[in-house]
């Protein structure tokens, strides 16, 4: 069996081969962190964290690199508004964005860079870009020339005739004047008095968007990587933009897959601001919603395709992860019955059925389908052992049904327990409740600081908090 990938670049499945097995080089686009993370983002990162945990399950060495977009326009109006500082604004929603993460059962990245730590970098690259004819200054912006790109265009199937339509809504609309080509592409972008900036060859100022992933990719991994990973809505732009840049500047491909995920329409229109529509991570999980219904409910999509998100469809994904989950704890809670002894028990046959359907390009509908057939007679005896059935010869035989279970269930990342609402009384409560306090009383006075820096301390012990829309904050181990 091989892994087949969709490659957006060449519009077709393709057989995965890294370029240095059994090592496999990932990059995944991640956050400009002015907000809080919504549905989209919890469906991108756990269909990448699914083939991350796949191709660690296959026996591959995965390197899994995540950046954060620390510094944006965005970010800038977000603390003008707050009358807080961008430092503020974006340890703020990291912190936030790990806790979501975390709540999710997605694993850490090996590393995230930030592009105001990757500035050295991303100027060097756009000194080499100028060198070779292919930057231009102006007023103390930099710009790409996208006439200077070979086949610019490639990823996303457009030319230049076709991009107005698309061009990047992250470019000034003044800066048209001062452009070769109405479609070139911020590099460096000039600092107004009221913004802050770094020094930098063509004056103070910030990094563009797309430069920021071609410059950490490059610190990472050098020229060329295995996967780059995003969303669809990435595609155009900024992949394509990201391409143009670092294959100008190199001479060699950026990445030999790239993998993009479906858009999230809310009761079948597309989820948006402007809409009303809009539903962040940490509002699903204030409501209750458990974060592996969450993650099951996604993954019952293939994920190229459009994710639907309604109320009855995550009903009935609470409803397909209770079953799950007391089919993948009969083990634990009914060992001394079982006297289940034997860890290399397993179902071969059901892993090849796994392993044959994410090896489709990632078709977690059938995988999640191998897990609940799986399932089925362990959740039987669960209820017949809570009701006080006795253990019988044929119970003994489904040892290696629940451990495949177990098993296969995590490299979906469904694991039971994986984020609990905590029981009171343990011994550490009253300090973790003095923790919460502390921070609530920071959060009050608008020391965002020491708020996101109890967040993360507490994180690190394993305590996701959870602020709920009444104002109090309620914690989960993780």
């Amino acid at each position: 069996m091989v892994l087949r990938l969709h490659n957006t670049l060449t519009g077709r499945q393709e057989v995965f081969t890294p370029r240095q097995p059994p090592a496999v080089s990932i990059y995944c686009c991640g956050v400009t962190v002015y907000d809080a993370c919504h549905l989209g983002h919890a469906r991108s990162y756990i269909v990448w964290d699914v083939l991350r945990r796949y191709l660690r399950w296959k026996g591959f060495a995965v390197r899994f690199i995540q950046n954060f977009t620390d510094i944006d326009d965005k970010i800038i109006q977000r603390a003008q508004a707050e009358g807080s500082t961008v430092e503020a604004v974006t340890e703020r929603n990291i912190a936030g964005f790990f806790a979501e993460m975390d709540a999710l059962n997605i694993l850490r990245a090996d590393n995230y860079p930030r592009a105001t730590r990757c500035l050295g970098q991303i100027q060097s690259m756009i000194t080499r870009l100028e060198a070779k004819g292919a930057a231009y200054s102006a007023d103390g912006d930099v710009y790409f020339a996208v006439t200077k790109a070979h086949r610019y265009g490639k990823l996303s199937g457009r030319d230049l005739q076709q991009q107005q339509e698309g061009a990047s809504g992250r470019l000034a609309v003044d800066d048209t004047d001062r452009k070769r080509h109405p479609f070139d592409f911020a590099l460096w972008k000039r600092s107004r008095p009221d913004e802050p900036g770094y020094p930098s060859p063509w004056g103070t100022g910030r990094p563009g968007w797309h430069i920021e992933c071609s410059a950490m990719v490059h610190e990472a991994f050098g020229d060329t990587i295995d996967i780059h990973l995003g969303g669809a809505d990435l595609i155009f732009p900024h992949h394509e933009n990201e391409i143009a840049q670092s294959e100008t500047a190199t001479g060699r491909p950026l990445a030999n897959f790239w993998l993009h995920n479906g858009m999230v329409n809310v009761d079948a229109t597309k989820m948006s601001k402007s809409l009303g529509n809009f539903t962040t991570i940490q509002a699903l999980l204030d409501e209750g919603i458990h974060p592996m219904a969450l993650r099951l409910f996604v993954l019952q999509a293939h994920y190229r395709k459009p994710l639907d998100f309604t109320r009855e469809a995550m009903a009935a994904a609470t409803s397909g992860w209770e079953g799950l989950e007391i089919a993948l704890q009969v083990g634990e809670r009914h060992d001394a019955q079982l006297g289940w002894s034997d860890p290399q028990q397993r179902c071969r046959d059901q892993h090849e059925a796994f392993a044959h359907t994410l090896d489709n390009d990632l078709n977690s509908s059938g995988a999640l389908a191998v897990l609940f057939t799986l399932a089925r007679p362990l959740r039987a005896l669960a209820h017949r052992l809570q009701r006080g059935g006795e253990v019988t010869a044929q119970d003994h035989g489904l040892e290696g049904t629940w451990r495949s279970l177990v098993e296969l269930a995590g490299v979906l990342g469904l694991e039971a327990g994986a984020a609990t609402e905590n029981a009171p009384g343990t011994e550490d409560d009253a300090t973790i409740a003095a923790a919460v306090e502390e921070r609530r009383v920071a959060r009050q006075n608008r020391d965002f600081a020491t708020a996101d820096r109890i967040r993360a301390q507490l994180l690190s012990q394993g305590i996701t908090l959870v602020d709920r829309p009444d104002g109090a904050t309620h914690w989960l181990r993780t």
